[in-house]
């Protein structure tokens, strides 16, 4: 009596798996079709970057015109272009710093030592914060994240083992780069509580930690928007 129970619950679930699927396959990989989606939005991105670019061109144009003949545009032009360096709309050169910070090497890492986690063998965004705060208080005057210029607004997001910044992603290894005094920004990293943390994992787990003082660099003006979803006027 067990048998033909058996082989009714059987032909349920073959019948029910066959209605599912609707002649496709259940387990299909969608890997291809994950990173054919990802692709698609990249070049979607890139897309509207090109048109806002050209739409920015022209508002300046138009505006360059209009400030010849109307003398309050022009001072507001005159007045907005002064600020420019200051907020991060103009690229800068001089001496600084270079922080790399990269993911432990995959080395069959049942056999490291500590029996680390997978999280314990990768960059977070806990870590990239700490060296951008870290140079930012040893006194730079610009910095930049993966040549992409970062300034007050800039929010600095990890997905998984990814970098996200101005709506892009990237992979590590992470570059910042820093203008400013190098004595100064090494002080600052050496001194910080964060970078620290994130050496020491470099020392027990092997992930990757680098400084390289740059003699002369150039961080690349902020291309981003500068719209503001809020405002509020200190006291």
């Amino acid at each position: 009596m067990v048998v033909p129970l058996i082989a009714v619950a059987a032909g349920l679930l073959f019948t029910t798996s066959a209605t599912t699927a609707d002649g496709t396959a259940l387990r299909e990989d969608r890997r291809p079709q994950l990173a054919q989606l990802i692709e698609d939005r990249r070049e979607r991105v890139e897309a509207s970057d090109k048109r806002r670019a050209a739409l920015l061109a022209q508002v300046e144009a138009e505006t360059d015109v209009l400030a010849g003949s109307d003398q309050p545009i022009a001072e507001q032009q005159t007045r907005g272009d002064k600020s420019r360096q200051a907020a991060g709309f103009t690229a800068l050169r001089g001496p600084g710093l270079t922080v790399q910070l990269d993911d432990a090497p995959r080395l069959g890492d049942t056999n490291r030592p500590g029996n680390p986690s997978n999280d314990d063998l990768v960059v977070h965004q806990s870590d990239v914060q700490a060296v951008v705060n870290a140079l930012w208080a040893g006194g730079a005057e610009a910095m930049s994240i993966m040549d992409v210029r970062v300034i007050s607004t800039s929010a600095v997001r990890c997905v998984g083992n990814t970098l996200l910044l101005h709506g892009r992603v990237y992979s590590p290894p992470f570059k910042i780069t820093a203008i400013g005094n190098p004595t100064a920004l090494q002080q600052a990293l050496a001194t910080s509580e964060g970078v620290q943390l994130f050496r020491d994992a470099v020392s027990h787990f092997g992930l990757g930690y680098r400084e390289t003082v740059e003699g002369s660099v150039t961080v690349p003006a902020y291309d981003g928007s500068s719209a503001l979803n809020s405002v509020e006027v200190p006291e």
